[in-house]
């Protein structure tokens, strides 16, 4: 069985997750703080980043979650999440790059950064400011969303796919931070809601971040 390394505040390691669990790949959680640089792990990932999977009976490691995306989507027939026409998988790709790289870059990064890290492991106060920016940001990224599920059934078209839980992941861990208003997000947050009545969302909401708690609409289905 495949072995994931990741730790709860991860959305990279939690997009992954609801792709394992959407296609029915079992898979064992296994908790790793990358900012402590065990060698261990860097062995399998010299990036140090999560997530990680291994699978200890055939040696194989893979690392990156896109990598790893493309991989099981690959080997594995069920539940096919970069699908349809060539155009249709661009345009799935397009927005996972959106929410992997500009989502994280602008919102949960400096979220995780100024109440995760500062937090637990420098022992530091979050920068207000930095704060603000970022909930700014987020408001924008919803925008586009809002823009998105008005012209479509699911974010990149007709059905749900990696590009939807690319975004759901990123705010799962951004609104478990409280740097999600949904006001003026009606479309958004209907189609976040849908996301988390899923089945392979059901085990994000029951995580806990030790010490940091999320705010009382979190694990509601409907908020």
């Amino acid at each position: 069985m495949w072995q994931l390394y990741q730790f709860p505040l991860c959305a990279f390691s939690r997009k992954l997750r609801l792709l394992m669990s959407e296609k029915g790949i079992g898979y064992e959680l296994w908790r790793e703080n990358p900012w402590e640089g065990r060698d261990d792990f860097l062995a399998m990932n010299p990036a140090g980043r999560t997530p990680v999977v291994h699978d200890p009976e055939r040696g194989v490691t893979l690392c990156d979650s896109r990598a790893i995306c493309e991989y099981f989507e690959e080997t594995v027939d069920r539940t096919p999440l970069i699908n349809g026409t060539a155009a249709n998988r661009a345009e799935i790709r397009r927005l996972v790059a959106l929410f992997d790289e500009n989502f994280f870059g602008d919102v949960t990064g400096p979220l995780m950064h100024e109440r995760m890290k500062k937090r637990l492991v420098m022992r530091q106060s979050p920068d207000s400011r930095i704060l603000r920016e970022a909930m700014r940001l987020a408001h924008e990224h919803l925008y586009y969303i809002d823009y998105l599920v008005d012209h479509r059934p699911w974010l990149a078209g007709a059905t749900m796919t990696l590009a939807d839980l690319a975004a759901a992941a990123q705010i799962s861990v951004a609104d478990y931070l409280g740097g999600i208003d949904w006001k003026s997000h009606e479309q958004a947050q209907g189609w976040y809601s849908t996301m988390k009545s899923r089945p392979s969302f059901r085990p994000l909401l029951s995580e806990r971040m030790e010490v940091i708690q999320p705010p009382s609409h979190y694990s509601e289905v409907d908020a």
